[in-house]
Parts: C-alpha cells; structure tokens; sequence
C-alpha cells in the first residue's frame, strides 16, 4: 500500500513545480558526487523575499521532488525564514522515511538554496 507522503514524493518528481530557468538570474548548482544529483536554483528577490523561485535537476526522485516541494515553500518567504530551514525540516517537508543515503539527496536542494541565497 502506498502512503499519501509517497505519491506526494512520486508526483512531485513527475510533475515538478517551478521548473525551468530564470532570464536574469544568477543560478547556483550544487551536486552530489557520490550519486550524480545536481540541482540549479534561479530566485528573484523583492526586497528580502523570494518573489519568484525556479530550479533546474537531474537525479533521483527525492532530489528532483526536495527541490520542488521546498520551491512551492519557499515562494514569497523571506531569506532568513530559508536560513533557518534543516535536515528535520526536510524530511517533515518530503514526509517519507529516508535511508541514511537519501537523507543526502533530500537536503542537496536545501543545500543549493541556502547558498544561493547567502550571496545576496
């Protein structure tokens, strides 16, 4: 049987949210060597806020729909609200049990995010 947590995960990776790039934006990428994931975040900012978000990947389920799910949070929030975010708060967002491994690829986006934003 499959949770409610999961299929939010599995449509997530299908269908993300905010995909794509931003004209004008200066992107950051961050990787995972040890699997090959790497997610590109582009923000635009009205004043301290994240007033538009996209993000670009290539990986596995949990990185591609972290970045999604943590985009749809991240929409209009402010910088430090995002600073603040962690591991817990990762996988509270993705609501599935993950493997030590996983964890990693469910906090690459965070990860990207957070040092995109620490440059403005």
């Amino acid at each position: 049987m499959t949770s409610i947590y999961q299929e939010i995960v599995l449509d997530h990776f299908q269908h993300p949210r905010h995909y794509g790039r931003l004209p004008d934006s200066r992107p950051l990428t961050v990787t995972n060597p040890l699997c090959g994931d790497a997610v590109t975040f582009f923000v635009k900012l009205a004043g301290r806020r994240i007033e538009r978000i996209k993000f670009t990947a290539k990986g596995c389920a949990i990185s591609i729909a972290g970045a999604s799910l943590l985009s749809d949070y991240a929409l209009h929030k402010t910088k430090n609200e995002l600073r603040k975010l962690d591991k817990n708060f990762m996988i509270k967002l993705l609501g599935v049990e993950l493997g030590v491994n996983r964890v990693k690829c469910a906090m690459l986006p965070l990860e990207g995010l957070q040092k995109l934003l620490s440059r403005y």
